[in-house]
């Protein structure tokens, strides 16, 4: 896999691509695992050959439907339009593409973004939660999003009305707050309609990011593909309040299968928007009642400092130590992990992940180095 900056020319053709129909998430990212943008477009559009495992997914539907939208779709307009308004598009071949997505389990075979995307450097916090929340509910999520701001922590959210709105509102409230938000449509499209303020200011203060392209309308669909982002991108995830079933939940639950942390913000069992985060604390996730307890899960609390810095890792076991103690003595790319510690590629790939995820290493430009000091004892 070769790695690049994202050019006008890549983010003509990947929206242009994105915007296909019949094109899952799946096929994209199928195509660009095989083809640079501008072939795969040429691949999409009949006039040029697949990689063997692409052409095993194009059936007469599939290769009918995008031969029709590759004579709708003109990378050079797409790649203007991206231009004026702001927009990259990058994937995994792209030296600047996520690191949280690159290894996750069902990555989006593109992200569009406005803004900065140093903003994934930092540390994150999702704070996600139902669009009908109590006012209690949106305070709260404010008074979080700004303190966490205030500790240097980077908030997630879906930009969404209720919890999601209010958890952004909050972090912009402090002069230091860089706000991530993951939406589930074009990033020209604001949703809802009263949060256009509120996208063009995540924008222009933190990062705005969606694996859909410019023009791609907020269907039902596409936000549990969303949620999934909003966690692989996220550190921990934190449920201020949730019904019975909900996004917010959808989010909680591909943190779990990602191993990422779930905490949840109690509530009264006489609320209906608390039956959600309270069932998710009877399930095992840990208790929010401020930022500090958001803050000793990310290892960033010196509350409870003893003789030495309280660090609330666990310590890793098994392949993770091992990989661990091979990035403490230089840091290391997958490939060289593979080869001297005879894993296979997927072993080490999530190996570094967990680890990513938990605070361990940190990526940069595919090299993975480990963060802070590790004792066995």
């Amino acid at each position: 896999m070769s790695a690049q900056l994202s050019t006008v020319d890549d983010v003509g053709h990947l929206a242009a691509l994105g915007g296909f129909a019949l094109m899952t998430v799946a096929r994209l990212r199928t195509l660009l695992a095989h083809h640079e943008p501008a072939e795969a477009f040429e691949v999409a559009a009949g006039r040029a050959r697949p990689a063997p495992l692409v052409a095993r997914m194009l059936s007469p539907d599939v290769r009918a439907a995008w031969q029709a939208s590759a004579g709708e779709r003109d990378p050079t307009w797409w790649g203007d339009r991206c231009k004026q308004l702001g927009i990259r598009a990058l994937t995994a071949r792209h030296d600047d593409f996520p690191a949280a997505l690159r290894f996750d389990p069902d990555p989006p075979g593109v992200v569009f973004v406005r803004g900065e995307v140093q903003v994934l450097e930092a540390r994150r916090v999702a704070l996600v939660g139902t669009r009908n929340a109590t006012g209690s509910g949106l305070e709260l999520a404010g008074q979080l999003g700004h303190d966490l701001a205030d500790a240097g922590v980077v908030v997630v959210s879906g930009l969404a009305k209720g919890v999601d709105g209010a958890a952004h509102r909050g972090t912009l409230r402090h002069e230091h707050g860089r706000p991530l938000g993951v939406v589930g449509n074009g990033l020209d499209r604001p949703y809802p309609r009263q949060h256009a303020d509120l996208w063009r200011t995540v924008a222009e203060r933190g990062l705005l990011l969606s694996e859909w392209p410019p023009g791609t309308t907020p269907e039902p669909f596409r936000f549990p593909l969303r949620n999934r982002i909003i966690a692989a991108l996220s550190e921990v995830v934190v449920v201020v309040e949730s019904r019975e079933r909900g996004g917010s939940l959808i989010t909680a639950q591909a943190a779990i299968e990602r191993g990422i942390d779930v905490m949840a913000v109690p509530g009264s069992p006489r609320n209906r928007a608390a039956n959600g985060t309270n069932q998710l604390l009877r399930d095992g996730a840990a208790p929010v009642t401020d930022a500090g307890d958001v803050l000793v899960a990310l290892g960033l609390d010196n509350r409870r400092r003893g003789g030495s810095a309280y660090d609330p890792r666990s310590l890793p076991r098994g392949v993770e130590a091992d990989v661990l103690a091979r990035c403490r003595r230089d840091p290391s790319t997958i490939e060289e992990l593979v080869v001297e510690l005879e894993l296979s590629l997927s072993e080490a790939a999530m190996a570094v992940a967990r680890l990513e995820r938990s605070g361990w290493v940190r990526e940069a430009g595919g090299w993975f180095e480990a963060v802070g000091v590790w004792s066995e004892t």
